[in-house]
């Protein structure tokens, strides 16, 4: 699972102002999220809230436990326990906590933070009372089934997480450097929250369960329920499920441990995958909700938000050491750290960097901070509230936090009074109490053989990398059968299932359509739950239109339209943006160049504008020119360090072909971004950028009235002509199935990546294909995933996939797994795709019917949700009721028809068998596959 460390940062991040019974307004009365609020005698805080905008219920249970709980040589128990809870309880079996999830038509998911675990699920309201009892069996009724071969196997698991989240990436390292070296020995951030890997490999089965029995007892927790629910319903149901169980001894909330450095100290690292140098910057600092953690949040954005900030201006803009200086600050529970972190371009001194860092600290000493610059920054608060009640699911979330970590859901209101209050004289305050003059920690983490590169006095980490040959493993097969699981004595039958009611009726949301004098087609859904607006402009072409030659130009072109208008420079553009507290973004797909908005509906016309100067009037600044050339150019040398983006460009070179743009990146290549000039663009803007080819997509609390009189500017200024689409060749499927490997050497896992060209997302086939597929890879219960994650422990993930647009599709499998696993894992890969073109049992065609069609119920909840709707409808030409279309093919899917598909749509004898990773320990015991001799691939 997940390591919710987003859920650290709440002040800013979703804003919630929560009262027991108010209503929301504007203005003069606080906004509000209703909830109620009560206790059960064993101590579970439970906490209530309806929405009734959508059939759907959230259940978020969070556990204020997290790895700050864990002491020396016993790390990693939270996040290791989080998995186990995923494993069974004793009345719900193996692996069907996702099962009864998914065919109920729900999500579900959990994560472990330094202070907290959270577990979630969003299902049709129908599913709630299911959710309820197996969350209160896992609660309750967990700790016999630990056994020790379930247990090995989530070891396992964890340990191939640890290495694909940490060891086998570039900078992985770093957040194990800092832990270690700004906290104590002992501190509870010393360590990372997935654990140290010899603390998993030794963790014992009674370890593990009295970290549980002391840390996941419902005194110890808050439940939230958020959605479409009835008060007197729900609490009949949470006394039954969570009332007997007993509540533990009780579990002091721990005390703010700060620190301080009594020496600036300075580490570095020689990085296996890293290609550009990498200088990070930590100031101890303060715990969450202290007064300094508001102006201190304050103080990273002056420093380093936008074209105006010091560290802009300094690092990137005048001196060009980087594409961009990160700014930020953190509060958690115990303490905080205020951070910078440059990632250089290449071949950079990081000596040169830490220089330059001091001199953007100079020049804010200098200019200082004044009135604009703080509305600016308090601007976007009003937009990040609504975009973040916008599901129930965020909602429960912060609930829950606000509860656990504040002592209330109704923390808020004095949450947002603190920020409210941040003034100059506390911004600069607090730069003076934590960051002037006081001691560091620095990192520098620099290419294998480029030391010369690191700041100056910088000594070596002491990091010891794992030898992918002797890599850390429980054996399962040592493990003897066990016994049955011991039951415990309950107030009522907790083998029974609960019943679920009928199935909730799903409405598809009423579509209107328009189009301007000028041809941009107009798709549009109002929505009035919350004051915003989502739109997009989105224009066929993107990077189909590139020569390969000039691969990245699409990208390039969309990042220039950003960089000011010819009325206003980088700088004024990006503050008009700021003060309206809204988001503007041009972006470039493979088939589309897009506009992105998000707004409170009130700033619609005034975004539009700003719009319709981004597209009509581009300043084509040179010194941004030369700016967003370095930036691109970094970027491809980072990614060409990282595993899963060589994977990926491997596959599509060898689909697709050399003299193919679908073979080059999107983001480009460093010889075709080098090659870029300013004519390029300007030439590509003037073949791409048309209303011909132009769709709007907007929804929200809007109505079509209002949209189409705000686009009378944008249909009368902007000028139509045709774009010319370049004919596309479908590849051939090669003659027979190959092995590529490319060499990462000392890589600690495998990147495995198997696949065809398929059909296209026009295809009448692709929707079948997806459905198909479902059981094979397409969700956590897919066989390829329960294979050689729940079983063998070889990997974090497995999924499989089809994908496309109108020019190309493919089918792709995919993992990340233990080096020393990769020839069983490709053999496991290319005999699961071979048995399933023999088809499924009657159980997985109903599991996959079930969590498909059920799903449908939570489709439409967010604005987000509901763009993405009108973006594949008038794309691809589907209908408006495409979603109740695609109901119809799967309930009527028989098992026949599904192996019809299988055999039609997968062609194991004709896959590409892409592997990146150790060359010298792994590329010759694949030839035992049976595909022949695997090819060493250059890319």
């Amino acid at each position: 699972m997940k390591k919710l460390s987003f859920l650290l940062s709440l002040s800013l991040a979703f804003l919630l102002f929560l009262g027991s019974c108010t209503t929301t307004k504007q203005n003069d009365e606080k906004l509000s999220v209703p909830y109620v609020q009560y206790q059960l005698d064993n101590g579970l805080d439970v906490i209530l809230h309806q929405d009734k905008s959508d059939p759907i219920v959230a259940v978020a249970i969070m556990y204020h436990v997290g790895s700050n709980r864990e002491v020396p040589g016993k790390t990693g128990f939270a996040h290791l326990f989080e998995h186990m809870m995923f494993q069974q309880s004793e009345n719900v079996g193996q692996d069907e906590f996702f099962t009864k999830i998914q065919s109920a038509g729900g999500t579900l998911n959990g994560g472990t933070g330094n202070d907290q675990t959270i577990y979630y699920e969003v299902v049709p309201k129908n599913a709630l009372e299911m959710v309820l009892w197996m969350e209160s069996d896992r609660m309750g009724f967990l700790e016999n089934t630990v056994t020790k071969s379930a247990f090995a196997n989530q070891q396992n698991v964890v340990q191939n997480e640890k290495r694909q989240s940490y060891d086998n990436r570039p900078y992985g390292f770093n957040q194990w450097v800092i832990a270690k070296n700004l906290y104590p020995e002992g501190h509870p951030y010393n360590w990372t929250v997935i654990g140290e890997m010899e603390d998993l490999f030794n963790a014992s089965v009674d370890d593990v369960k009295a970290f549980h029995s002391k840390f996941y007892v419902p005194n110890n927790t808050t439940i939230v329920l958020a959605g479409d629910f009835e008060e007197e319903d729900v609490k009949p149901l949470l006394e039954k499920y969570f009332g007997e169980i007993p509540g533990g001894e009780k579990v002091e909330d721990m005390e703010p441990q700060n620190v301080t450095l009594t020496e600036t100290k300075k580490l570095y690292h020689e990085d296996n995958f890293a290609r550009t140098p990498q200088l990070t910057m930590i100031w101890p600092t303060v715990e969450q909700y202290n007064k300094d953690a508001y102006a201190l949040r304050f103080l990273a954005q002056v420093l380093g938000s936008g074209k105006k900030s010091p560290f802009y201006r300094v690092i990137v803009k005048d001196k060009k050491l980087a594409p961009r200086a990160s700014v930020f600050s953190r509060s958690m529970e115990l303490t905080g750290q205020f951070t910078i972190s440059v990632n250089a371009n290449a071949s950079t001194s990081l000596a040169e960097v830490e220089n330059a860092v001091f001199e953007a600290f100079q020049l804010f000493e200098e200019e200082g901070i004044t009135e604009k610059d703080l509305e600016k920054h308090k601007a976007g608060l009003e937009t990040q509230f609504y975009n973040g009640v916008s599901s129930v699911l965020n909602k429960s979330f912060q609930l829950a936090m606000y509860n656990e970590f504040a002592g209330s859901p109704g923390f808020i209101e004095e949450d947002i009074a603190k920020i409210q209050a941040v003034t100059i004289e506390d911004i600069n305050r607090v730069y003076d109490k934590y960051i002037k003059g006081k001691n560091y920690l620095a990192t520098s983490f620099v290419p294998k053989g480029q030391v010369d590169l690191i700041a100056e006095n910088s000594v070596d980490a002491g990091i010891v990398e794992e030898n992918v040959l002797e890599a850390t493993q429980v054996d399962q097969s040592a493990i003897a059968e066990e016994e049955v699981i011991a039951k415990t004595p309950t107030e009522f039958d907790r083998s029974v299932e609960p019943a679920k009611g009928p199935d909730p009726e799903i409405s598809v949301p009423a579509v209107w359509t328009d189009e301007t004098a000028n041809g941009i087609k107009v798709y549009g859904i109002e929505q009035n739950e919350l004051p915003l607006v989502q739109y997009s402009i989105v224009m066929d072409g993107g990077h189909i239109l590139a020569p390969t030659d000039k691969a990245g130009v699409a990208s390039f072109m969309a990042s220039m339209l950003m960089e000011g208008t010819a009325t206003k420079t980088p700088e004024e553009l990006e503050e008009e943006i700021d003060l309206l507290g809204a988001n503007i973004s041009v972006r470039a797909g493979t088939e589309n160049i897009s506009v992105y908005v998000n707004s409170l509906t009130r700033n619609y016309e005034k975004t539009l504008a700003l719009v319709e100067e981004i597209l009509l009037q581009p300043r084509w600044d040179e010194e941004q020119f030369e700016l967003v050339k370095s930036r691109m150019i970094n970027n491809v040398k980072r990614n060409e360090a990282n595993p899963n983006y060589l994977a990926m460009v491997a596959f599509d070179k060898l689909v697709y072909g050399d003299d193919n743009i679908l073979a080059m990146p999107t983001s480009g290549t460093v010889e075709s971004l080098e090659s870029i000039t300013m004519d390029d663009l300007k030439d590509f803007y003037n073949k791409a950028i048309s209303p011909s080819v132009a769709r709007m997509h907007v929804v929200g609390k809007i109505d079509q009235e209002r949209v189409v009189t705000g686009l009378a500017g944008l249909s009368s200024n902007w000028e139509a002509h045709d774009v010319v689409f370049p004919e596309i060749a479908a590849p051939k499927l090669p003659e027979k199935s190959t092995i590529y490997f490319v060499d990462v050497p000392g890589a600690k896992q495998s990147v495995i990546n198997i696949g065809q060209n398929a059909v296209p997302r026009t295809s009448d086939d692709f929707e079948k294909a997806t459905v198909m597929n479902y059981k094979l890879g397409g969700s956590f219960n897919g066989i390829v995933n329960l294979i050689l994650r729940e079983e063998k422990g070889y990997t974090y993930g497995a999924r499989t996939y089809f994908s496309g647009g109108k020019n190309y599709g493919t089918f792709q499998a995919s993992s990340s797994v233990r080096t020393t696993a990769t020839e069983e894992s490709v053999q496991i890969f290319k005999d699961e795709i071979e048995k399933y073109r023999e088809g499924i049992s009657d159980t997985d065609l109903q599991f996959t019917k079930d969590a498909l069609i059920k799903s449908n119920a939570r489709g439409f909840e967010t604005l987000g949700a509901l763009h993405s709707m009108l973006t594949n409808i008038s794309a691809y030409d589907l209908p408006f009721d495409y979603v109740k279309q695609e109901e119809e093919f799967i309930k009527s899917l028989t098992p026949e028809q599904h192996k019809e598909l299988a055999q039609k749509l997968l062609d194991p004898e004709h896959m590409y068998y892409v592997v990146v990773g150790d060359a010298e320990t792994q590329l010759s015991a694949l030839k035992n596959i049976g595909l022949g001799d695997p090819v060493l691939f250059e890319l």
